[in-house]
């Protein structure tokens, strides 16, 4: 009990992870807690569009932990090239040790969630990588362009951040239609 309680303080901190994004109408930076929330929510409300039969409370599990790591690591912005060269190495270190903190068998399959999360291959974790890429999306879209247009990106590097979405057809025609209103609003570059 007293290792959960240490790692249940532990993730408090996740709420002082400053994300580049911005609330929809607002000036305050999200923070990474708000967004693992909000794609958490968005996997239980989405989940009919998987291209895929999937575990829906699984795919929740892997939002609620996907950013833990953020705690030592930080949030890199998707569109810092710089930032990306260590962050593997930064994220493993944040897991063992974040991860650590509980007992070994829950930290084992809170560290497993995690990391099918980041490999992206069941259909569980391709679903729940869309989850966490549709509402920045939907943010920036929302902002004026919001960090798309803070850091002048075209439309060809936000539509490649965006393919982890087509694990839900549905949902990915939509996101390209607004990428497409996004150039056509000079959001972004064409």
């Amino acid at each position: 009990l007293e290792q959960q309680i240490a790692f249940l303080i532990e993730i408090d901190k996740l709420k002082q992870v400053l994300r580049r994004t911005r609330l929809i109408g607002g000036e305050r930076r999200e923070n990474t807690a708000e967004h693992s929330w909000h794609a958490t929510m968005i996997a239980l409300v989405l989940a009919e569009y998987s291209n895929e039969p999937i575990d829906v409370p699984r795919a929740i599990k892997m939002l609620l932990v996907h950013d833990i790591v953020e705690i030592d690591a930080g949030d890199t912005f998707a569109f810092d090239t710089v930032g990306y060269l260590d962050k593997a190495e930064r994220e493993q270190a944040a897991a063992a040790r974040i991860f650590g903190l509980l007992p070994a068998d829950q930290g084992a399959e809170l560290r497993g969630l995690w990391e099918e999360f980041e490999a992206g291959e069941s259909p569980e974790a391709k679903f729940a990588n869309m989850a966490d890429r549709l509402m920045p999306a939907l943010q920036n879209y929302s902002n004026d362009g919001g960090t798309w247009r803070e850091a002048n990106l075209d439309r060809a590097k936000v539509a490649h951040r965006m393919e982890p979405i087509s694990a839900a057809a549905p949902v990915y025609a939509y996101v390209n239609d607004l990428i497409d209103q996004a150039v056509a609003q000079g959001l972004i570059r064409a």
